[in-house]
């Protein structure tokens, strides 16, 4: 009887049609029998225009993440543009204003986090006042121009330039301004005079201004092109900074009197996977 069976099971499986599907031999059913695969699943009609996304009430879209709340109504804008309903595009702006009033709390609710908090706010670092605000930059240019003086000499200041360079003439007297006012040395080499210096510096575009460490291989570009006198004292001023190991390259633009502060992005503690300390931290 057994050989029986299996002699039919075997003519089912030669007369079978050659497209039908290979039988899923993973999902057994039975002693013999085998589940045959899945169809496909079909894909939507891409001429239909998409369904009508349900739109829960304010009380439950209120316990809604944004995210969430940004993908309905996307979904509710290109339903809208493709019916263009008035019934669907008022839904659509009725969402919009859902979100622009949770956008408005979300904002009333941060102010009353900076006052109670203040150390989470920029103002106490940053006044907005104008008077105060000048205050602290004259105090901030006073401090810059006491550091870059005390390093007058230990570093100096390059310009590479060209003949053919009209900038560089613009750019010149700028440093000669800071070689008297910080006590700085200040030189100026000629590319096409001396063009193993482009390959020894790295420089290509005139003029570039260098700091450079006396008695050292540390140096540092910091500007490219014609530079205004207050901002190359601010970038220098970090540049040696940085040369020095006083500040670590994530604190480049900490400016004078912010560390520490609101704006030192290591105040509070390491920011960076690379950082030493959450290596060490890490360790048990």
């Amino acid at each position: 009887m057994r050989r029986c069976i299996a002699a039919a099971a075997m003519a089912l499986a030669v007369t079978a049609p050659s497209g039908a599907a290979e039988p899923n031999r993973s999902a057994k059913l039975g002693y013999w029998w085998y589940a045959p695969t899945p169809a496909e699943p079909s894909e939507p009609d891409a001429d239909q225009p998409p369904p009508a996304p349900v739109i829960p009430p304010m009380t439950e879209l209120a316990k809604w993440s944004p995210p969430r709340i940004a993908k309905l109504i996307t979904e509710q804008r290109d339903y809208a543009a493709t019916v263009l309903s008035v019934d669907a595009v008022a839904d659509f702006w009725r969402l919009q204003d859902f979100a622009r009033r949770k956008a408005r709390a979300f904002a009333g609710v941060t102010q009353l986090a900076m006052l109670t908090h203040p150390e989470l706010s920029a103002r106490s670092a940053y006044p907005v006042v104008g008077d105060a605000r000048d205050a602290m930059g004259a105090q901030k240019d006073a401090t810059r121009r006491a550091y870059l003086r005390s390093k007058g000499g230990e570093f100096a200041l390059i310009m590479f330039s060209r003949a053919s360079c009209g900038y560089c003439r613009v750019q010149w007297p700028i440093l000669q301004r800071f070689q008297e006012e910080m006590g700085w040395q200040v030189s100026s080499q000629d590319l096409d005079r001396k063009p193993e210096l482009s390959s020894r510096f790295g420089v290509e575009v005139t003029p570039t201004t260098m700091v450079i460490r006396r008695g050292s291989s540390q140096r540092m570009v910091i500007a490219n092109g014609v530079e205004a006198y207050p901002n190359l004292i601010q970038t220098a001023y970090q540049a040696v900074k940085l040369l020095s190991g006083d500040i670590r390259p994530e604190q480049f633009l900490t400016e004078a009197g912010e560390e520490n502060g609101f704006f030192d992005a290591l105040a509070n503690g390491p920011v960076a996977a690379s950082d030493p300390a959450v290596s060490q931290g890490a360790q048990p």
